[in-house]
């Protein structure tokens, strides 16, 4: 990550993956709100798009663990030099690890999907577990850098915490939209902070960042704060945009169904009337 681009890379996933679950929140929460009581079985398209979330997570997780491993300056899978006495690029050991554990929280969701057996929650419980990884070794990653360095990072931990906590309460309160929206909010925001720090530490052009000065420190804080304003009206807007949408097509569905069932009402009336004219 020691340039824009190792950025750019998590940030464009995690971008990807808020208004992913934005999206996919929000079809589910319609369709049950527009379902009987006690009907829990998931329509064949809700398990697709588990089946397909799942899948993205064990690729990308797996990618990313082998570009950090096999690039050119990479570990090559050696953790420790015995002939120098010293551990083998530790922060690429650390980012495949934060990589491993998103790998863990697709199979779950995968297992989960796919299988009853499984309790209920324990896809919320892996991907909580990954993000609380994530915001643990980012924790002790920026020891000894420069204040600007070690503070714009530590505000990624806000967003990694947060979505971590909001995700583990969606282990017990399942099916809560104000809390399935919360983890989407946090997963944009943490995807466009990753795009910060990348500008912020990496200029495509422009001067130099100043790390030691207090007044960049108190501005990227309040960027922060912008950031996930703007994450809220992301997640805000595309909700909106999903539900009106899906109401609509539900909508004309349902009067299409209707209007079918009306016109087979009517040529079976019409077809008992022709019967009983034959009959006399």
């Amino acid at each position: 990550m020691a340039n824009f681009g190792g950025h750019a890379i998590p940030g464009s996933f995690f971008l990807f993956y808020g208004f992913w679950l934005t999206v996919k929140h929000i079809l589910h929460h319609y369709w049950r709100t527009n379902q009987p009581k006690g009907r829990q079985v998931k329509p064949p398209f809700l398990k697709k798009m588990e089946y397909f979330e799942g899948g993205l997570q064990i690729f990308a997780s797996f990618v990313g663990m082998m570009v950090e491993q096999f690039v050119v300056d990479g570990p090559h899978a050696h953790l420790y030099d015995a002939s120098t006495q010293s551990w083998v690029k530790l922060m690429n050991w650390q980012h495949c690890t934060m990589y491993l554990f998103f790998g863990i929280s697709g199979i779950a969701l995968v297992i989960s999907t796919s299988s009853k057996l499984v309790p209920v929650g324990v896809d919320r419980l892996a991907l909580s577990l990954a993000l609380f990884v994530e915001g643990f070794l980012f924790y002790y990653h920026v020891h000894s850098r420069p204040p600007l360095d070690a503070h714009i990072h530590s505000l990624l931990l806000v967003a990694v915490f947060g979505g971590s906590a909001s995700t583990m309460l969606e282990v017990f309160m399942r099916d809560n939209i104000i809390l399935e929206l919360l983890g989407a909010c946090l997963f944009i925001l943490q995807g466009s902070w990753f795009y910060q720090i990348g500008f912020v530490l990496y200029p495509l052009r422009g001067p130099q960042w100043d790390l030691e000065q207090h007044a960049n420190i108190m501005f990227v804080t309040m960027c922060f704060c912008w950031h996930l304003a703007v994450a809220l009206l992301l997640v805000a807007s595309t909700s909106c945009v999903v539900w009106f949408t899906v109401n609509r097509f539900g909508k004309k569905g349902r009067d299409i169904e209707i209007g079918m069932r009306k016109t087979l009402s009517e040529s079976n009336s019409q077809k008992a009337l022709l019967e009983e004219s034959e009959e006399e």
